[in-house]
């Protein structure tokens, strides 16, 4: 065989890809090695480092919940669900307009600051839901026969119409959350510090994604979830009722996104119409590093994301003598959804939903 055969039978795709992947690699691993051996850049100390960890687990902790809605949805729909990061805004936005601030301004706030939280929980989660609901049965409902295209279309559209419909009914201007006294300061577990309000966010995250997890694995409508994702013709054959039980999908989705918005508000202190967008990608992004369809999948994707934002730039960009590391957080992000889709597109854990629609 001669030379000139010999290269034509190269897939130079893949080849490419490969090398790709291999200076990433190479990147990383020089990035760390220079960070942690030969002092590059800003030198943190244990603390800090415990301090990255336990943020961008609280982070991945609300892209966690925010992907939940995606993963469900294309579970049940094999649709993309881009309006969801608009269910998350208006729970936080409703919320803190309506609720919070007039709590907060009768004092109920920090005289009660447990039912607090809890109303303006519920404010958010049930929002969320309204409108969630509203959109599946309104934009996508009657879409549910057409080409895959249209309803992702209709998706966007959606988005825009929920961002500029809140824009309208609250205004443009960020909107200040109020915070109670109790989630102030910091709070030592096991010898390591954390800020309040990240605690209480990261055990809220994981409370809130097992119980998700009991809800769909152990109840009869759960089940009916399962069922439906599974095959819709024989889900109807059993008798369930396909349309109630993907309103129902669009609910709890929805709902998990609505006690991310409070976790996410109560962290950044602040609500906008335009606050659904970055996370609602990120969260995207979360599901397809898990395995987009897979719930556990979304979980370990989103606190997988958290971590990396959060410990990424100061310790392999930083080593690379990259300036304002930290401000190419959503830059590592957006990287490794780069990655995870030329690699494998399947996600870490969705080998399962691969197999299916194989």
């Amino acid at each position: 065989m001669t030379l000139t055969q010999r290269l034509r039978g190269i897939d130079w795709i893949s080849a490419a890809l490969w090398v790709f992947r291999a200076v990433i690699i190479i990147l990383v691993i020089v990035g760390t090695v220079r960070k942690l051996f030969l002092g590059v850049g800003t030198q943190y100390t244990t603390q800090d480092w415990l301090d990255f960890i336990s943020s961008g687990l609280s982070q991945g902790g609300l892209y966690a919940l925010i992907a939940l809605g995606y993963t469900m949805v294309y579970g049940v729909l094999f649709m993309i669900n881009f309006a969801h990061g608009e269910f998350f805004m208006s729970g936080a936005l409703t919320s803190t307009m309506l609720v919070a601030s007039t709590l907060s301004r009768s004092g109920f706030m920090n005289e009660q600051p447990i039912i607090y939280l809890v109303i303006v929980t519920v404010a958010a989660v049930l929002t969320s839901m309204a409108v969630a609901l509203l959109t599946e049965r309104v934009a996508y409902r009657p879409l549910r026969r057409a080409p895959r295209l249209v309803p992702l279309i209709t998706a966007i559209g959606a988005s825009f119409f929920w961002q500029y419909f809140f824009r309208g009914l609250f205004g443009s201007e960020i909107k200040p959350f109020p915070v109670p006294a109790i989630l102030e300061g910091w709070i030592t577990i096991a010898g390591i510090t954390f800020l309040k309000v990240r605690f209480v966010t990261l055990v809220a995250s994981l409370i809130a994604l097992i119980l998700l997890y009991l809800f769909i694995m152990k109840t009869k409508t759960g089940k009916a979830i399962r069922a439906v994702a599974e095959d819709k013709d024989v889900a109807t054959l059993m008798g369930i009722d396909v349309d109630r039980t993907i309103a129902m999908t669009f609910a709890v989705g929805a709902g998990m996104a609505g006690i991310a918005a409070i976790l996410w508000a109560l962290v950044f202190r602040q609500a906008h119409f335009y606050m659904g967008f970055v996370p609602g990608i990120k969260a995207f992004t979360a599901a397809v590093l898990g395995g987009i369809g897979s719930i556990p999948g979304a979980a370990l994707g989103g606190l997988f994301l958290g971590l990396i934002e959060a410990v990424g730039p100061p310790l392999f960009l930083e080593g690379l003598g990259i300036p304002a590391a930290h401000q190419l957080k959503d830059v590592t992000a957006f990287t490794l959804l780069v990655l995870i889709l030329i690699f494998r597109p399947q996600g870490i854990i969705g080998e399962r939903l691969a197999e299916k629609k194989a």
